[in-house]
């Protein structure tokens, strides 16, 4: 469990650290046009030059740090454990985002606290290090900062790599800079690996200590709800058949509005609720499916479900629309994004479709076919008649619900897995405490 030796920087990642420290006024710039179009928060933009805006409290601190709302929901449950089994620690969350900053305002548990991350600049990150002096560092899934990694190894700060992913695009980027990539990963004391493929991409760069448990959004317990939202929107829908495109990207609601026209010629009632992955794309997409000629009602506008399509663009709202919908489908699989979670509709009794896009999840996705918890649609027809058959054919939705749901309890493990291998790094951190 020591720190990495420290080594002398690479050229490479000497001119990286000399060209962002120059490169500070172009950095201020992009942050303030950035404040300028909703980015960033306007009141909190300092953090992101790594100036606090909380204090740091007494004891010793864990630093946990996710790029942006996927990522944080990813890890929400690995900061509850942390301060369920190590209470004496104090947990530092940062993302990168306006929207994940909300949500982390409403689900950090108790002692946990929010800030921005600083800017990956030298000088911005060593403000922010020296505020917080985080005993222990723990970085989600793919965020290989080289200022802020080098700083955290030039203070020794125990470094873990968890959730780590490396897509074949990535692992062939980071290959044509293998000096920088191996000063980098060797930085990390442990890196857990999403998948096999992940962890022999991380090693043949050059990660030391490199497992695979499994991916945690796998692990993520059910999406929260408001529970009387829920009952007045179901009360808006009674009699209605309703099926969702849930965590939808560019291209994909108009494809999802098209299937459900032809899907009301079967069903006239049928109600379809779009939730963009992005929400501030809602009254874009409003208007331009109103544009195509259906009746669109936006949740943003306050807008009963009364309409053919009812765009739901709040933040955090889609456990709720997941229990409401009797079918969902699974969005950033018609487009080559890469596909969302399978595993949050499996938990909530919701019928399951996706793309052929699954990049990101290829290896639930393939379990959930085999297993019948999903249903893989690679075209618009095929989509509308799965739809429909979900829709009106109540055993083979629940026999489909139940399959997917069983693919989900088996992924409990994970969470505790992860946990216990990062234990040694944290009781070290907390028996600092009695030091």
């Amino acid at each position: 469990m020591t720190a990495p030796h420290r080594r002398g920087p690479g050229l490479t990642l000497g001119l990286y650290r000399a060209a962002s420290t120059a490169g500070g006024t172009v950095l201020r710039r992009y942050l303030d046009r950035r404040v300028r179009i909703g980015k960033e928060d306007p009141e909190r933009v300092g953090e992101r030059f790594g100036i606090a805006s909380r204090a740091r409290a007494r004891g010793p601190l864990v630093w946990l740090h996710a790029a942006s709302v996927g990522e944080s929901i990813s890890f929400l449950p690995l900061v509850e454990t942390i301060a369920e089994r190590w209470p004496r620690l104090n947990q530092l969350v940062t993302t990168g985002t306006v929207s994940s900053a909300r949500l982390m305002a409403d689900r950090l548990p108790a002692g946990a606290v929010h800030q921005f991350a600083p800017v990956d600049r030298p000088g911005w990150v060593r403000t922010f290090l020296d505020h917080w002096r985080p005993d222990v560092a723990i970085r989600i899934e793919s965020e290989l900062w080289p200022a802020t990694i080098d700083a955290m190894d030039a203070r020794s700060i125990p470094a873990l790599l968890i959730n780590g992913r490396m897509s074949r695009r990535s692992f062939r980027n980071w290959r044509r800079l293998p000096g920088l990539a191996r000063r980098l990963l060797r930085t990390f004391a442990l890196c857990l690996a999403q998948t096999e493929d992940d962890a022999e991409r991380f090693r043949r760069l050059g990660a030391r200590d490199v497992r695979c448990l499994g991916n945690l959004k796998l692990a993520a317990p059910e999406l929260p709800f408001d529970a009387a939202a829920l009952d007045l929107l179901a009360e808006k829908c009674a009699g209605r058949p309703v099926w969702m495109g849930a965590s939808t990207h560019e291209g994909e609601e108009a494809r999802l509005a098209a299937a459900h026209a032809a899907i009301r010629t079967r069903l006239p009632e049928a109600l379809l609720i779009l939730v963009p992955r992005h929400p501030d794309r809602g009254p874009e997409i409003a208007s331009t499916l109103r544009e195509s000629g259906h009746a669109v009602a936006l949740r943003s506008a306050d807008e009963a479900p009364d309409a053919d399509i009812y765009v739901a663009d709040g933040l955090g709202e889609l456990g709720m629309f997941y229990r409401l919908a009797g079918v969902g489908f699974v969005g950033g699989s018609l487009v080559p994004h890469g596909g969302q979670n399978l595993l949050e509709p499996a938990r909530l009794d919701c019928a399951i479709l996706h793309g052929p896009h699954m990049a990101n999840f290829e290896e639930i996705a393939d379990e959930m076919v085999r297993a019948g918890g999903s249903v893989l649609v690679e075209t618009d027809e095929a989509l509308i008649n799965a739809v429909a058959s979900l829709l009106t054919d109540g055993s083979a939705r629940s026999r489909s619900c139940d399959a997917a749901a069983a693919v989900a309890r088996g992924k409990a493990r994970i969470l505790d897995a992860v946990a216990d291998e990062i234990a040694p790094y944290l009781d070290k951190a907390a028996r600092s405490a009695d030091a």
